[in-house]
């Protein structure tokens, strides 16, 4: 069974730094590519970082340059750095991993984790 648990959000004031880690369980993490989403109160769920299982990352215009996705292959993690952080990054972040099974990809979402960013 595949699981994805997410830790490290909190509240922190304006201009703090979190990080965020998705621990995996259940899946080939190694070959999976690996992503960050999150959704704000009243808006769409978006993708904020990804990182392809050769490591390659993508992020939105918004936290380029402030945020940085990394994976861990050992211990099957990926992580989230977030620096210089602004109110509008507050949001739930999930974690999510798009699986390879043969011919087939399988995605899974983990159960979020609150991010607040206020004075």
């Amino acid at each position: 069974q595949v699981q994805l648990v997410e830790s490290g959000g909190a509240l922190v004031q304006p201009g703090g730094s979190l990080r965020l880690s998705c621990a995996t369980s259940g899946m080939v993490f190694s070959a999976s590519d690996m992503g960050w989403y999150r959704q704000a109160p009243g808006k769409q769920r978006e993708l904020v970082a990804r990182i392809t299982s050769r490591a390659t990352t993508a992020y939105i215009d918004s936290v380029k340059g402030r945020f940085t996705i990394s994976r861990d292959n050992v211990k099957d993690t990926v992580y989230l750095q977030m620096n210089s952080l602004k109110p509008e990054d507050t949001a739930i972040y999930y974690c999510n991993a798009l699986v390879p099974v043969g011919d087939v990809t399988f995605q899974y979402w983990g159960q979020g984790t609150q991010v607040t960013v206020s004075s």
